[in-house]
């Protein structure tokens, strides 16, 4: 896709260029101007400006004053790639710095997916024991059996030398060929053990069984609008310490035209959970120091922003730090509405929960905030 000589752009998010072409002249049409404060009405619906002027058509003064950006829709699409939140590590085309392969083989065995893991190493392993049986077929007469030996009889002779299996009916008899089988002897030997070290490291990597709620909800109970997300720990075992970071991402229009991706932080009400035993809600109050309030909800959409959500901490079983994380767009987030409770107390005192209905979510009706309410 990209032209040589040039930076490649980058192949993930945004495949559909008709969707970028239509974000890009949405974000263009945009005047510069000062930054406008929007506050959240109860049901988490931008409010509408304190002022007409916002409103007006530009004057003759203003749309000449508009700084032209020279910069083709092609170019916009490839810089749109290039500054998207990106879910993979495969998305992003870098450029100017080498893939180091072999210096860096371990990481890249960890990172693989399972198909491209196993592929390679079955292709590994056949490659090596035909690089060997070549070698023994260059020496006729220094490997013996019980009948004349063909190519394929000395391939898998090869296999049993790399497995140190050595069932005896193949026998190096020359010197060249017992040099031969004791390097690929020590070859084996170090292949088996990096290959059980990686499949094993594949295997224990720590994972947080982190679950999170389809969609975040504005709610507005009490009278005060927030942002609620649900997550929960699927595992019997508890999660320490537990860290919550949760940002709002822009994908922002400079005053120079440039596209930039803007992160801004969410104050949570508890981001720090000394315990994760089953399900907790996160919550950040809409007031008017929140992000959330200095931009409306089609300037959110239009700029494709995001709620992004991390979470960290300790799996008491492994002792190791664990982490997930996920993404909201605006589309997913649902005014006027709140969390069914699954935390039930049973009759025997047993606490039930119930993540069948960890999605659900119902509508309620936006309460009147007190006369006193203090942002």
């Amino acid at each position: 896709m990209g032209k040589k000589g040039g930076a490649a752009p980058c192949t993930a998010s945004y495949r559909d260029e008709g969707v970028v072409k239509r974000i890009w002249r949405r974000l263009n049409e945009k005047q510069p101007s000062a930054p406008e404060v929007r506050t959240w009405g109860h049901g988490g619906e931008p409010a509408a400006p304190s002022s007409d002027a916002d409103n007006a058509p530009a004057s003759a003064g203003q749309r000449s004053g508009k700084k032209e950006r020279h910069i083709s829709t092609k170019e916009a699409i490839r810089r749109f790639r290039a500054h998207s939140q990106q879910e993979k590590h495969t998305d992003v085309v870098r450029v100017g710095v080498q893939d180091a392969l072999w210096s860096d083989l371990y990481h890249h065995a960890l990172t693989a997916n399972w198909l491209a893991f196993t592929f390679w190493a079955v292709v590994s392993y056949i490659g090596i024991n035909l690089f060997f049986a070549a070698l023994y077929a260059m020496l006729p007469g220094e490997v013996t059996g019980s009948h004349p030996l063909s190519f394929w009889d000395l391939f898998f002779f090869s296999v049993q030398t790399l497995s140190t299996i050595g069932y005896g009916g193949m026998v190096p008899t020359g010197t060249m060929a017992n040099a031969i089988v004791a390097l690929e002897a020590l070859i084996g030997m170090m292949i088996n053990a990096l290959a059980a070290g990686a499949v094993f490291a594949r295997i224990a990597r720590p994972r947080a069984r982190i679950i999170f709620s389809d969609k975040a909800v504005i709610s507005d109970e009490s009278g005060v609008s927030a942002l609620c997300i649900r997550i929960a720990n699927c595992r019997r075992s508890l999660i320490l310490s537990v860290d919550v970071e949760v940002a709002l991402s822009r994908l922002i229009v400079s005053s120079d035209g440039h596209l930039e991706r803007r992160f801004e932080p969410l104050t949570l009400v508890q981001a720090h959970v000394p315990v994760l035993r089953f399900a907790f809600v996160l919550a950040h109050v809409v007031t008017k120091a929140s992000p959330l309030s200095h931009h409306s909800l089609e300037e959110l959409k239009s700029e494709e922003a995001e709620i992004i959500v991390t979470v960290t901490g300790t799996d008491e079983a492994m002792g190791q730090t664990v982490f997930a994380r996920t993404s909201y767009a605006f589309d997913h987030v649902m005014h006027h509405h709140r969390f069914v409770d699954i935390v039930h107390s049973r009759p025997n005192g047993v606490v039930a929960v119930d993540y069948s209905r960890f999605h659900d979510i119902e509508a309620h009706q936006p309460k009147e905030p007190p006369l006193n309410t203090q942002e």
